[in-house]
């Protein structure tokens, strides 16, 4: 079916069409969309035309804060990823052409796998499967941490130090983009974050390739033949805040999505955030065993609070704006006073 109210109408799907033709791929019928559930950024398509299927990847339609919905740089990243040992789906192709859909779009092929992004499609689960998807997801992140980035093309994705700084400054500058529906006091609240995280900084004794947004529900889990998960990662996805950087600031975020708040954030209860799931210190130490130490953790865990804070704060903007796509938009903008609070008690 297409999702004409997601950006994907019979127009542009023929516009799409003969796109792919250009690119060495040959649809055999009219493509049909549908919008996948679950994205609160770039809008994520089903797109087939009744014999292949792909994913289509393009900004929202409105309200988006600069350089925070690249789909060409996520789709540099999975391309050199490719063969690498990561879990990625095969890419087709890149567009930059605006008048094909009116943003930029990148296309991959469709990875057949489980979506598990809501608490009930996890309570299908046996607790020997949520725990060999713990010990899998853990691993597959290590898997990524371990590519050497410069061998595999991307020694110039970013820079190789001072990771955190740079992070501080993103997520304080988008701050500022995505503030004005926040009243005074949790402006200050996100002044004086900021602040504590800068007079903090650590050094930086690793660098990878980090994903930047890692848990669960941003993966595809591979699957036996009845459909039950294996333990293994089939497929890491959205790549849009990918670079080079500091491993342990990726596995902090993804300690950090256990909390509670992030049901607020998705506007549903999330699986990530079930008690049947490893906890944060049981996530930090199967990543240690698995693919190093993690250096300044309570620093790492205070920035990963703060720049959810930004990212609920983004979420909400969006939403205020009319820039969305789907429901549960509502609820992310009272998860970032929490966040920040959270922020300030990992700091000393």
């Amino acid at each position: 079916m297409n999702d004409a109210a997601g950006g994907l109408g019979p127009a542009e799907l023929d516009r799409v069409t003969g796109w792919l033709a250009t690119q060495g791929t040959t649809t055999t019928g009219t493509l049909s969309a549908r919008l996948i559930a679950g994205g609160k950024s770039n809008l994520t398509f089903a797109v087939t035309d009744g014999a292949s299927r792909w994913v289509l990847r393009r900004p929202p339609l409105g309200g988006y804060t600069p350089s925070a919905h690249d789909v060409g740089r996520e789709f540099r990243v999975t391309r050199a990823l490719e063969g690498a040992g990561v879990a990625v789906a095969p890419t087709i192709a890149s567009c930059t052409d605006e008048s094909v859909l009116g943003a930029p779009f990148t296309v991959v092929e469709f990875v057949d796998g489980l979506s598990v992004a809501r608490r009930e499609q996890l309570d299908t689960l046996t607790d020997a499967e949520v725990a060999d998807v713990s010990a899998g997801l853990v691993e597959a992140l290590a898997r990524l941490h371990d590519v050497d980035h410069v061998a595999v093309g991307l020694g110039d994705f970013g820079r190789p130090d001072g990771y955190a700084a740079r992070q501080l400054r993103r997520w304080s500058g988008q701050w500022e983009h995505v503030k004005q529906h926040h009243d005074a006091s949790v402006d200050a609240l996100a002044t004086r974050v900021a602040a504590r995280l800068g007079e903090a900084l650590p050094d930086q004794a690793r660098t990878s390739v980090v994903h930047g947004d890692y848990r669960i529900d941003n993966t595809l889990l591979a699957a036996d033949g009845d459909g039950r998960p294996t333990g293994a990662v089939a497929a890491i996805v959205d790549w849009e805040l990918s670079t080079i950087g500091d491993p342990v600031a990726d596995v902090a975020l993804m300690a950090i999505y256990r909390d509670p708040v992030l049901d607020l954030i998705l506007g549903f209860d999330a699986a990530w955030t079930s008690p049947r799931l490893a906890d944060e210190a049981t996530l930090a130490a199967a990543y240690e065993a698995t693919g190093g130490a993690l250096p300044h953790w309570e620093f790492h865990l205070a920035l990963a609070a703060f720049k959810l804070a930004v990212i609920a704060a983004g979420i909400d903007h969006r939403y205020r704006s009319g820039g969305t796509v789907g429901d549960g938009f509502d609820t992310a903008g009272t998860a970032v006073a929490p966040l920040l609070e959270r922020a300030l008690r990992q700091l000393p």
